[in-house]
């Protein structure tokens, strides 16, 4: 079935009622509106004559060009020439794209030649940093004093000697005080906000002798001595610029430490010795049991040792990673400073000899040591329990799990007490002597930062993590 006009298979055909013939509608309706009549017979024609055919898709067929072996060839010469075409275009895509991809290895080869000096040159900048001597100036009398790491001098040896001989007589036969909380004074504390915001950015608190009075400190650049019973701060102390880093009390005096890598001494409000010894930030601080001898560690991968007495440095020692947190031994004779290598480096205070060395799993928080004289406990940072390393053994000889991500740990008096401070709250575990066995006494839901204990242990004063302070009673 073919149209009349056309001569090919119709896509849409239809058929006249007068002469009975095939169109393509589309031919035979312009053919009507142009002339009126039926194509083929001349005769008057219009659309209303035309009669819809129903028929199957019709598959046109082969155009008349592609019925010859020439035309046949025509067409596959153009097909050739096109995929010659687009074969060159590809070709020269790829080689551009290879170019480009040249360049870009090129240029990541060169960045990482670069980035692999840069980090020579920082390590080697660190190892002459971690060797390099620094003066140390106190503003007591304005004189420096050049410091090393070839431990005391005989006057703070003879004096770390006697108190070291003094306290590890005691320590053994010393008894539990008979004022001193018990288990069951503790597990009836209750928290009492006493304060509102008083610093942001706090991350340290310490109470004096008489646990009245906190001295806390801030990303402002002061410190404050907050009074519990009067529930104010009743001195500020100027940090002289950054950030106050951490805080505590010798002998009466607050002394402050800053993210500059200043110390400061201060007796009733007044500055009394400043010491900027540290090539860097200032992390924390440890005070001797004497009360004589301040420890300072600091980024810069140092510790130095004060003597507080004549207001100067008395020695500076470098270590191999920069360290985060310190504490004395409780006779006095050791000094522990955790580091961001995630090590615990014990030395002797006299001689500033590396006599051990505990590994744990990531960056130190917080160090303690406990009165028994043989415990330390460790805190990582970002971690949920707490590490209790025996230096008898030189060996860790517990972890407790505290349930919660932990800031802040210490050890009461007595050696039986573990406080542990975090976000989620604070707890307390117990060391029975008797049965040998660790237990919880306390917790609670109160977030804290750090924890200090009160008077024979019958309070608890956290800071929270905006700066304010809550006592457990």
């Amino acid at each position: 079935m073919l149209c009349a006009i056309s001569g090919e298979a119709p896509q849409i055909p239809v058929a006249s009622r007068k002469s009975g013939n095939v169109f393509e509608k589309r031919l035979i309706e312009a053919y009507i509106t142009e002339n009126g009549t039926d194509p083929v017979t001349n005769e008057q024609l219009s659309t209303d004559d035309l009669v819809d055919l129903k028929t199957s898709r019709i598959v046109r067929p082969r155009p008349p060009t592609l019925t010859s072996i020439p035309s046949l060839l025509s067409v596959f010469q153009n097909e050739w020439d096109s995929l010659a075409l687009e074969t060159y275009t590809i070709r020269q895509q790829l080689a551009q794209t290879r170019k480009e991809l040249s360049t870009a290895l090129y240029q990541h080869d060169a960045a990482v030649r670069v980035i692999a000096r840069l980090s020579r040159e920082r390590d080697e900048a660190r190892e002459a940093l971690s060797n390099v001597t620094v003066n140390g100036t106190s503003a007591s009398n304005g004189d420096a004093m050049q410091v090393d790491g070839q431990g005391l001098s005989e006057a703070l040896r003879s004096k770390v000697e006697a108190t070291q001989e003094k306290l590890s007589k005691t320590r053994r036969k010393r008894a539990v005080p008979e004022d001193w909380a018990t288990a069951e004074t503790i597990q009836t504390l209750k928290p009492e906000s006493i304060s509102e915001p008083l610093y942001s950015g706090t991350q340290f608190i310490s109470l004096d002798t008489t646990s009245e009075l906190a001295l806390v400190g801030g990303d402002e650049g002061v410190a404050g001595i907050f009074s519990i019973s009067q529930k104010k701060i009743i001195q500020t102390l100027e940090g002289g610029g950054g950030g106050v880093s951490d805080g505590l009390w010798a002998r009466g005096r607050a002394i402050v430490a800053t993210n500059r890598g200043v110390v400061k001494v201060f007796e009733n409000g007044a500055e009394m010795s400043s010491f900027s010894s540290h090539a860097g930030e200032v992390t924390a601080l440890a005070i001797h049991p004497s009360g004589d001898i301040l420890a300072s560690v600091g980024l810069d991968k140092s510790y130095i040792f004060y003597d507080l007495s004549s207001a100067a440095p008395a020695t500076q020692v470098y270590t191999d990673a920069a360290l985060t947190t310190a504490a004395f031994h409780p006779d006095g004779h050791l000094f522990a400073a955790g580091g961001t290598d995630g090590q615990i480096k014990v030395f002797d205070v006299k001689s500033a000899e590396n006599v051990a060395n505990f590994d744990e799993t990531g960056p130190i928080q917080c160090l303690s040591f406990s009165e028994n004289g043989t415990w330390l406990a460790a805190v990582v940072k970002g971690q949920t329990s707490v590490s209790i390393w025996d230096l008898r053994k030189a060996a860790q000889i517990k972890t407790l799990d505290i349930g919660s991500l932990i800031k802040n740990v210490r050890w009461d008096y007595t050696g039986q007490f573990l406080a542990a401070a975090g976000p989620s709250g604070l707890a307390v575990q117990q060391y029975s002597k008797a049965s040998k066995e660790w237990s919880e006494v306390l917790r609670s839901g109160v977030p804290a930062t750090a924890v200090e204990w009160g008077s024979r242990a019958q309070s608890l004063v956290s800071l929270g993590s905006d700066g304010s302070i809550t006592e457990f009673l």
